[in-house]
């Protein structure tokens, strides 16, 4: 099987989530679990075991899945969806308590002859407890396995800390470091893309691309989640994981093989080729901003559901742009921009490649060609290419686009990225998953960034919500004659 193909579960498992009565598991992991049920990608014996605080027996959490996830998965047969809620159980847990009744019940529910997936869904202070708690329960087997979720710490010593703490318990083989977003299909394209297509592996380099522009936009703000987003900011809730992952597989080099830690390698190699941003340099190469209020829309200090803003809110990013350069032979000169924000106009994801110009152009007109990846809202590719209009007379040059829909090439429903995940966690196939070395080579870019906007008296540009940023976005590519994508004519 390939690596980055999507495989059922190679052996029964049971899926044993931390928080698995939370938002997270409401939201994302219950749905993708039932769409890979319907769609026969578990076997008939996998469990699903949630394991919380909330007292709940089993027949309340399946009320309660049944309430609040049934209204967001299209249930056309009674009786999978009834097989999904038999998979089922809910185990009250005391972590770091004396309490051992929920781990005892536990250890008599797992058997030996099953996959264990322990899915961390919780906040990345309670990793290290939580695997302290398996391991003293004796239920980490050499078939277990852990799902850590994003953010893995807030800097590069807590993401080590983390680290040691899960990696004392399990080995770096059964730990996998989750990041929804290569999950899409888009992200799973590139390399196909890349890597099993001639025309375009000669031109994949600084002598034929001007840029990369890698963007992570959303429309929505942060109401009633400030008193999380001010301990994070769009750096770190973005950048370090989602954006960095896309560059990584944007920039890698050719693996010899599609193996599973040959694909980590080479992203890890693109990691440790950024050139650093530090000092001085932060303010020329890197743009924050905060939205206000504007067109009815609250500004991030005055979103609704969150306690005051404090001293320290006016100073958090949400938004944020990036000039990256990538210190080898293939990408030497070519700038990388990141850019990501909340309350921007549109909601999408992309990674635009835009070629330089042809050298000698005989015709009037015309703009240089592009690819553009689209990972959200609707997935798929577009090479922008020049055209001759239809008519008579002087030649007139048009960009048009050669489309690649996803949703209408290909009828059947594309999975959702956490289906894809969760298929080859229980699978045991960690290529779209982060490595430790990954991580925290990605944590020592960031880290710089953050100490200087930390010590640097400036606030965070503002910009009115529902605008494409603040004006320092657009200059930070105004300075060499770009633009950014939806900018150009």
């Amino acid at each position: 099987m390939s690596p980055l193909s999507s495989s059922p579960a190679a052996h029964t498992a049971d899926l044993v989530v931390f928080g698995g009565t939370g938002d997270l598991s409401m939201r994302k992991l219950l749905p993708a679990l039932y769409h890979s049920d319907r769609d026969g990608r578990l076997s008939p014996e996998t469990r699903i075991i949630a394991l919380s605080r909330g007292g709940l027996t089993d027949a309340d959490f399946r009320g309660k899945v049944d309430a609040q996830v049934r209204d967001q998965v299209p249930v056309d047969d009674h009786a999978i969806w009834q097989r999904f809620l038999g998979r089922l159980r809910h185990l009250t847990v005391d972590v770091g308590g004396d309490d051992r009744t929920g781990w005892d019940a536990l250890r008599t529910l797992l058997t030996e002859d099953r996959d264990r997936v322990f899915y961390l869904a919780s906040p990345p202070r309670t990793f290290g407890p939580f695997c302290r708690e398996v391991q003293r329960a004796g239920l980490v087997t050499p078939r277990s396995r852990v799902v850590l979720e994003k953010p893995l710490g807030h800097d590069l010593p807590s993401a080590q800390r983390i680290n040691d703490e899960v990696g004392a318990i399990f080995d770096e083989r059964q730990i996998f470091r989750i990041d929804h977003y290569l999950g899409k299909e888009t992200v799973q394209n590139l390399l196909v893309l890349r890597f099993a297509n001639a025309f375009l592996e000669p031109i994949w380099n600084s002598l034929w691309i001007d840029h990369v522009q890698i963007t992570a936009a959303e429309t929505v703000g942060t109401p009633g989640r400030r008193d999380y987003y001010d301990h994070a900011g769009a750096l770190r809730d973005m950048v370090q994981n989602h954006l960095l992952q896309l560059l990584t597989l944007t920039a890698m080099e050719p693996p010899a093989r599609n193996d599973r830690e040959a694909i980590r390698d080479e992203k890890v190699k693109v990691l440790q080729a950024l050139r650093p941003i530090t000092g001085g340099e932060v303010d020329r190469f890197t743009v924050r901003g905060q939205y206000t209020a504007a067109d009815g829309m609250a500004g991030y200090l005055d979103e609704p559901g969150s306690t005051p803003p404090t001293e320290s809110s006016e100073r958090v990013e949400t938004f944020t742009a990036i000039r990256a350069e990538i210190r080898n032979w293939r990408w030497a000169g070519v700038p990388f921009y990141l850019r990501t924000g909340k309350r921007l106009p549109n909601r999408r994801s992309e990674i635009v490649v835009q070629f330089k110009d042809v050298p000698h152009s005989i015709f009037p007109g015309g703009s240089p060609n592009r690819l553009v990846l689209r990972l959200q809202p609707e997935e798929g590719i577009e090479l922008h290419i020049m055209a001759k209009e239809p008519g008579a007379g002087e030649v007139s040059l048009k960009p048009v686009p050669l489309s690649l829909n996803f949703g209408k090439t290909f009828p059947a429903r594309v999975p959702e990225a956490y289906e894809r995940l969760l298929s080859d966690v229980l699978a045991g196939n960690p290529t779209l998953f982060m490595r430790r070395d990954e991580v925290e080579a990605a944590w020592r870019w960031i880290d710089p960034i953050l100490d200087a906007w930390r010590s640097s008296p400036a606030l965070p540009e503002p910009y009115p919500a529902g605008t494409t940023g603040p004006a320092g976005a657009h200059e930070l590519l105004g300075r060499s004659g770009r633009a950014w994508h939806e900018e150009e004519a």
